[in-house]
């Protein structure tokens, strides 16, 4: 019977939960909206006074314009071209000074004949307005008062209109009117700092400013037939179709209103329903937590026992938990040893086939080197076997003057012996250089790269009758690089530059040009990090050109155009390589006049980086 007693309660309490919670939720309702219409009253008041402000601060400036000489001259000479121009200036000063948006005089026709934006695209000079409200009220004495969108320059504004006189005295007649045009972008600026939507409607109830940009332009409720038409005649609001608002997007709050202007205008502030329906549930919120409370004060002594034996039993669980937990994590330790160890071995692995790799690339280059001596030494050969020749016959002439007693002929011989043993020196140094095996790394002078690779092949273009053109001053351009590995490069784009050009049309001209140059700023494809200037070396011949299908496969190791026997190949590839170890590009393109070009770019040496 006990136990059966609260439940009996149970239902109850359920209904009365509810009906507090219900009550709860009215009464933070009911709190919050008047709150927020208190709110949005005081905010009102805050606005409200400003824009009346704005709105009077000008009203008198149209009434004053009135009577400047200027504009009466003008109203009174329109054809004269010397008043309509101190008008434009007159105006142009005035709307400076006041920060309007513009000033401008129409004739009793509603002809602008001048204006303060009359030097700018869309200036009001020779557009009629009498079409607008405010001229017809200033043509008959009243100030007019209007805002709309300005049929030439599409951009809203309130518009202030007051006659002028022709006599310049208000009891004269009117000679035509004068207008200033104010924007009130503004105020949509500083209303979008509040959550609420703010309106500005006409008395037509057409929103015409609001921080909620979809609502300009909006009706609060469905227009009049006659209101189109008083629309579409005035062209207020221009084509723009005033559609109501849908009541979706409404607050089911009654809006906060206060009269601003002498247009019968209504500056109304939406409160949101979202903070109302968001006070209403942290009151019927707070209710339950409170009813919670209580029911949880009421069970907490019956569930004492069971908290307590559920205790229990989580420790003996937690016991049982933390064993398997040590158990996992032993296993999963001895697990992520393992995988150390064997990733410790495979990057060992890894580090001694990176070292094989790069071991055998420099093997390749410098094999490539020697296959590219073994290709000069013909051309060498017979550089040596001149000076050799001309040493003997020297040596010969010159024992024969000395049995004659002729010295000085003799010593003129051994100069000769001299200048001739020089000349093969350089010449051996020069390849004793060249094949030599050196990786170290130092300021490169790439004039003399150029000049020493032109050197070892002058032979071979002498041979074939192929002129060779270098242009590189010495010193203008310096790389830090591998002088040796430079002059690899230089030497096999050279030797194919010849090989082009040997197996062109007989007739055909037969010339190899090298130029070295500066470049400007080029941000590197393979390093953009580094924007330097560059140096870039220039390699054009006047052979058949690259074939199409051979340029996308240039670069790649073992794929050749010459015959068997001719070459492996590997001679641009290891270029590639050379030259992208240095940051620099090797590129290839066909010239438009025939031939082709091969271009080397290496950074320049920036000063202080070694």
């Amino acid at each position: 019977m006990k136990r059966a007693l609260p439940s009996l309660l149970l239902f109850p309490a359920l209904i009365v939960a509810a009906c507090i919670v219900a009550g709860a939720w009215l009464f933070g309702t009911r709190h919050a909206r008047a709150e927020l219409q208190d709110q949005a009253q005081r905010q009102l008041q805050l606005i409200a006074p400003d824009l009346q402000s704005v709105l009077q601060k000008f009203e008198t400036l149209p009434f004053v314009l009135g009577f400047q000489p200027d504009l009466i001259q003008a109203l009174a000479h329109p054809d004269d071209p010397q008043a309509i121009a101190r008008l434009n200036s007159t105006l142009h000063t005035i709307q400076q000074q006041a920060k309007v948006g513009a000033i401008y005089v129409m004739d009793r026709d509603g002809l602008t004949l001048g204006a303060s934006n009359w030097d700018q695209p869309l200036g009001f000079v020779g557009k009629n307005f009498s079409y607008r409200p405010y001229f017809h009220a200033a043509l008959h004495g009243q100030a007019g008062r209007f805002y709309g969108i300005g049929t030439s320059t599409s951009e809203a504004g309130y518009f202030i209109a007051q006659p002028v006189y022709r006599d310049g005295s208000a009891r004269g007649a009117v000679a035509g009117v004068v207008a200033v045009k104010i924007s009130l972008a503004e105020f949509e600026r500083t209303w979008r700092s509040s959550a609420d939507p703010i309106v500005l409607a006409d008395r037509s109830d057409v929103i015409f400013l609001s921080n909620r940009p979809d609502w300009i332009y909006r009706s609060l409720r469905p227009l009049a037939p006659a209101t189109v038409q008083e629309l579409a005649r005035t062209q207020q609001y221009l084509d723009k179709p005033i559609a109501p608002l849908p009541a979706s997007v409404l607050s089911p709050i009654a809006p906060v209103t206060q009269p601003v202007g002498e247009l019968g205008w209504q500056l109304m502030l939406f409160p949101g329903q979202e903070r109302v329906s968001r006070a209403g549930l942290q009151w019927a919120l707070a209710a339950m937590l409170l009813l919670a409370c209580a029911a949880v004060s009421l069970w907490a002594m019956h569930q004492r026992r069971r908290r307590l034996e559920e205790a229990q039993a989580s420790r003996a669980a937690l016991q049982r938990a933390a064993l398997q937990l040590e158990d996992r994590i032993a296993e999963r330790t001895d697990q992520l040893r393992q995988t150390n160890a064997s990733l410790e071995a495979r990057y060992a692995k890894l580090q001694e086939t990176e070292q094989l790799l790069r071991s055998t690339q420099n093997e390749l280059i410098q094999a490539g080197k020697l296959a590219m001596l073994g290709q000069m030494a013909a051309g060498v050969t017979h550089e040596l076997n001149q000076p050799l020749a001309a040493i003997r016959a020297f040596a010969d002439n010159a024992r024969t003057f000395l049995e004659r007693g002729m010295t000085a002929q003799a010593t003129s011989n051994l100069g000769h012996i001299a200048d001739a043993s020089a000349r093969m020196g350089a010449i051996i140094s020069q390849l004793k250089g060249f094949a030599r095996k050196d990786e170290s790394v130092a300021t490169v002078d790439l004039a003399a790269c150029v000049r020493a690779a032109c050197f070892l092949l002058q032979s071979e273009f002498r041979r074939l009758g192929v002129t060779l053109e270098v242009t590189a001053d010495e010193g203008c351009c310096k790389v830090t690089g591998d002088a040796v590995r430079i002059e690899q490069v230089l030497i096999n784009l050279l030797r194919n530059a010849l090989d082009a050009v040997e197996t062109g049309a007989p007739d055909a001209p037969r010339h190899v040009r090298v130029a070295l140059a500066r470049e400007g700023e080029h941000a590197h494809a393979l390093n953009p990090a580094h924007d330097h200037t560059n140096a870039l070396v220039s390699i054009t011949d006047s052979g058949p050109g690259i074939p199409e299908q051979v340029a996308a496969h240039l670069f790649e190791p073992f794929f050749t155009t010459k015959p068997s026997g001719k070459g492996l190949g590997l001679g641009l590839a290891i270029s590639s390589s050379i030259v992208q170890a240095m940051n620099g590009q090797l590129t290839a393109r066909n010239l438009p006049e025939g031939g082709a070009r091969f271009e080397l770019r290496l950074p320049l040496l920036i000063e202080g980086e070694l």
